[in-house]
């Protein structure tokens, strides 16, 4: 033991000759290929030779190289493996800075930060309504608890109050906890199983019953499809633009958001297709609609002001408000249905009426289906169909009404309503 000293072990490193000098029990001076110089500590462990780095030189000098290479010794008298114990006690520093952070972070950080995460996919409105579900009946009562302390009784805490009243947003509100705390477990911020689990856990604590309620009650209010052609007659006679902007969005089957920003950059009537960009679009994917005759010439017929927009209006926004369709639907008289309640009367029309397979059906309506191995095999995005389907659509919009004895009849001419100042 003690073969070198200071000098020599800094001409060693000057040097920077490849190899390794001994200075005796197990410490060596190692020097790498490229010059860089560390200390080694070798030893044998149930009659296997290991191998133990104990730092770069001159940042571990000759003697603090010594002095751990004592310390490994002393584990080795102990009949404990020096490296094995190296390894336990880093975890253990690792796991104790784990808890400290989880501690530290509060459930209210993990949903902002999950957020942050998977939003950018998400539409402002979706962004905003996701953080205010949680804002009202999750963060007051698990806000500022950390993960790992989260069980299922807090979880009940937040949902009981508003099961049997809001159930549909306590069962959003669950799946967003339980999304939360699955994001936290795999940044080991919590360990064990997720007490905002429905199946096999909650739903032996909570009603199914008024989940289910919840679940029918969240489809849209939607107009059979037989009586569609009545409606659009009166659109038809209707002379304001909330009247045509309507029958574009039941003509197209497009979201009512779709249509209330709706550019005219996006449309190309001589082609008959309204190309829509990802950031338009729920699921951020850019897509294109087919343009039956029929919507064609509504837009033909659309003045063009002084805008980008196809229905300008007067707000921050720059388009028309967002309750513009409804509200001519209620003057209507067409109260019990909703502008979204119309992508389900095509949906049940193409059911009843068509033959089309179920996925031009669903993608007509921008529901895309496939998982993303299918879709990578497929990628047609059925436009020639998608067209035929929504010819025939148009041509249905725009047929005779449909009499009780089966046979057809034109519909009556109505007064249009006199519009306010406002709608002008």
């Amino acid at each position: 033991m003690g073969k070198l000293n200071s000098k020599a072990v800094e001409s060693l490193a000057k040097a920077g000759l490849p190899g390794r000098t001994n200075d005796g029990d197990g410490l060596y001076l190692q020097i790498a290929k490229g010059g860089s110089a560390s200390w080694l500590f070798r030893y044998k462990f149930e009659h296997r030779s290991r191998e133990m780095g104990l730092g770069p030189y001159p940042t571990v000098s000759l003697g603090q190289a010594r002095m751990l290479a004592a310390e490994q010794r002393k584990v080795l008298a102990s009949a404990a493996d020096p490296l094995a114990t190296r390894d336990a006690a880093r975890e253990a520093k690792r796991e104790a800075e784990r808890q400290a952070v989880a501690r530290r972070t509060t459930f209210e950080d993990l949903a902002r930060d999950y957020q942050q995460a998977h939003g950018g996919s998400w539409s402002e409105k979706w962004r905003k309504g996701w953080l205010r579900k949680l804002e009202l009946y999750a963060f007051p009562i698990i806000g500022s608890l950390s993960a790992d302390i989260i069980q299922t009784e807090h979880i009940l805490d937040v949902l009981r109050p508003i099961w049997a009243t809001k159930t549909r947003t306590a069962d959003e509100v669950r799946g967003q906890i339980e999304q939360i705390l699955d994001a936290a477990k795999a940044r080991r911020l919590r360990v064990g199983d997720n007490p905002a689990r429905w199946r096999g856990h909650l739903d032996n604590l909570l009603s199914k019953a008024e989940k289910k309620k919840a679940r029918q009650r969240q489809h849209f209010s939607a107009m059979h499809w037989k009586e569609l052609p009545s409606l659009m007659e009166k659109l038809a006679q209707h002379p304001s633009r909330e009247a045509k902007a309507a029958r574009l969005l039941i003509l197209t089957g497009a979201r009512s958001h779709m249509v209330q920003f709706a550019e005219w950059a996006e449309f190309d009537l001589i082609t008959g297709l309204w190309a829509l960009p990802a950031e338009r679009m729920k699921m951020r994917k850019s897509f294109t609609i087919p343009l039956p005759c029929q919507a064609v010439e509504i837009l033909q017929n659309l003045s063009r002001a002084d805008s980008a927009y196809l229905f300008p209006g007067q707000g921050k926004s720059g388009v028309m408000h967002a309750n513009a369709i409804r509200n001519l639907l209620h003057k209507l008289g067409h109260t019990d249905i909703t502008r979204h309640g119309f992508r389900s009367t095509f949906r049940d029309w193409a059911n009843e009426r068509t033959h089309y397979p179920r996925e031009v059906c669903e993608l007509a309506l921008a529901h895309d289906e496939r998982d993303q191995t299918e879709a990578a095999y497929s990628r047609s995005n059925f436009l020639d169909k998608r067209r035929a389907l929504m010819a025939e659509w148009a041509d249905f919009c725009s047929s005779p009404l449909l009499m009780d004895n089966g046979t057809t009849a034109a519909p009556m001419a109505q007064e249009p309503e006199k519009l306010t100042d406002n709608e002008q």
